[in-house]
């Protein structure tokens, strides 16, 4: 019983790495690569996300160097990327324009829990976020490529 679970888990998690859009950069010298995640539905949480990205990114300028960062939202954390209930949202909204090398990702299976419990009605989510089948998933894969992975 224990093989055939395990059995559907790996093939559960390899048809999600297969239909998780294919981002993997090839490594360069001068750049590097980090992952933050955020669970928590706190401001304070959310605040020291992108803080962490804001002041990594400015280093990695001052160096000479390149940053990319992806910022991944599930769980209650996922209340980051929402429209409707997100208490970062205006300086969220400024990272577009200042910070094109951070993205924001959305979590589908918290999108579609949050959707269940409003009755079928989808969470709006800002529409610069990216989405993806599994956070959790995401992270996993990122890591797999040599990414820092880093909750703050």
């Amino acid at each position: 019983m224990k093989s055939i679970i395990k059995l559907i888990a790996t093939s559960l998690t390899m048809v999600l790495l297969a239909i998780t859009p294919a981002q993997a950069q090839e490594k360069e010298e001068g750049v590097h690569y980090l992952a933050l995640y955020i669970t928590d539905n706190t401001e304070a949480k959310m605040t020291t996300v992108l803080n962490v990205a804001a002041n990594a990114t400015k280093y990695y300028e001052g160096i000479g160097e390149e940053l990319i960062v992806r910022i991944v939202a599930f769980n209650a954390g996922l209340h980051m990327l929402r429209e409707d209930t997100s208490p970062v949202l205006e300086r969220l909204n400024s990272f577009g324009q200042s910070m094109p090398n951070v993205a924001f990702v959305a979590c589908g299976n918290t999108i579609a829990g949050m959707t269940r419990k409003a009755g079928g009605v989808a969470p709006p989510i800002v529409g610069f976020a990216e989405h993806v089948p599994a956070g959790v998933v995401d992270l996993i894969r990122l890591q797999d490529e040599g990414w820092t992975l880093i909750r703050p």
